[in-house]
């Protein structure tokens, strides 16, 4: 709003919203506790081994920064079905990635450094980073441990230089308080935000106005649209549909025929880089889960031992999840990949709210017991969903001992699954 004087005038800002996304994380978070390993293949995955509890001990006698490189994990030594959390820029550039398997990783780059999964010191840093975004502005849409949406339209400073002045300052700041570095991108809506923070990796910044759509994004493929997996991808190809611009070309009723009436109408908007969503302040977690990759495949019946202990301490790593966030949730459900790599799922409803682990640990046996499990297991993951705050529920006793919930999943164990 401006005043001339005899009148006022209002002045219609620009939608400006940005994407901020930490670079390589949990990567980055661990070579603040190592600095020898910066410049260096490093990669993250898998749980706590003989060798990291060495580096512990070692991390006791002196400082970290101090413990020589031939102390840590190689990939090359690595044996088992875990994969990669994340990699260093270092590491990356031998085709190693994200959700790759270890093993698959050690054959690309032998000499890398193997680091355990550190969640705890994950978190500390993600509430570091996003408590100082907060005090540049309250409009932030978390997104997960290492990304958030933020608005800038109406926040001082937010429209200068499209954006680019106030990210670089959230951006310095950000490294002040952390050491950690991050990307942003700025640009009319959440989706080209996104794409946008991706353009400059790491440590940049780019601005995309609403002219930009022809030279800087219809060259893009189409899977760097968020939400365009790796299926829809392969049939917009299939289409003929590689870029952006060639989705955006398609007719929208060619779209919709192909891809089913609201699908092919959100992929006709995404070619044009249309977004309305406006960013979430009060963006709650539908879900939460745990879930493990076995390092050789289980059978339900022959490794029950095994497979019951493993599943006992999902089931106690959820609820200490769940009551450390102050969550409460009443669908419970449980997730198994087979050794073909098929997935598949299957979940209840409880009459009551709880973040027990035996309460959940029940529910999830039972839901087990509806599963095929012919079929080795290369995979099990249990979820709390329907979630609450734990201060806006009343939750009843706890009802099932551990005994009881290990007696129940022991007996579907022993069920007709040879």
């Amino acid at each position: 709003m401006v005043n001339t004087g005899a009148s006022t005038v209002t002045v219609q800002l620009k939608r400006r919203i940005a994407h901020l996304d930490m670079d390589a994380f949990y990567a980055s978070v661990e070579l603040l506790r190592y600095p020898q390993l910066k410049g260096l293949p490093v990669v993250i995955g898998g749980g706590r081994r003989k060798v990291d509890e060495a580096v512990e001990k070692l991390a006791q006698d002196q400082t970290r920064a101090d413990i020589p490189l031939d102390a840590f994990a190689k990939l090359k030594d690595y044996t088992g079905r875990g994969v990669i959390t994340t990699a260093t820029y270092a590491a990356r550039q031998f085709g190693v990635g994200s959700a790759m398997g270890l093993m698959k990783a050690a054959k690309l780059c032998p000499e890398a450094i193997l680091l355990p999964v550190d969640f705890d010191q994950y978190r500390h840093y993600s509430r570091l980073f996003k408590e100082t975004i907060l005090e540049f502005t309250p409009l932030m849409e978390n997104r997960g441990v290492d990304e958030v949406y933020i608005d800038f339209t109406d926040v001082p400073g937010g429209q200068r230089q499209g954006g680019k002045s106030l990210a670089k300052l959230i951006q310095q700041t950000i490294y002040e308080r952390t050491g950690l570095t991050c990307s942003v991108g700025v640009a009319p809506n959440k989706l080209l935000a996104k794409m946008a923070s991706e353009f400059n990796k790491p440590n940049g910044i780019s601005i995309v106005f609403e002219e930009d759509l022809q030279s800087m994004i219809w060259p893009l493929p189409c899977r760097k649209i968020n939400g365009i997996g790796p299926k829809m991808d392969e049939k917009l190809i299939k289409h003929g549909i590689q870029s952006i611009g060639d989705l955006a070309a398609k007719d929208p009723a060619w779209l919709i025929d192909n891809f089913g009436k609201s699908t092919g109408a959100w992929l006709h908007r995404a070619g044009w880089g249309k977004d309305d969503n406006p960013v979430s302040l009060n963006s709650e977690p539908v879900s939460i889960s745990r879930e493990t990759t076995f390092d050789r495949d289980l059978h339900a019946v022959r490794d029950k031992a095994e497979l019951g202990a493993i599943f006992t301490k999902l089931c106690e790593q959820l609820a200490a999840d769940l009551q450390r966030k102050a969550y409460v949730g009443k669908t419970i459900g449980i997730k198994v990949r087979y050794t073909d790599f098929k997935s598949a799922t299957r979940d209840q409803t409880l009459d009551f709210y709880t973040d027990d682990a035996a309460t959940i640990r029940q529910a999830a046996g039972l839901c087990l017991k509806r599963m095929p499990l012919m079929q080795r297991l290369r995979l099990l993951g249990v979820r709390v969903g329907s979630l609450m705050k734990s201060e806006a529920v009343v939750t009843p006793p706890k009802q099932t001992s551990p005994t009881m919930a290990q007696d129940l999943v022991t007996q579907m164990l022993n069920g007709d699954n040879e």
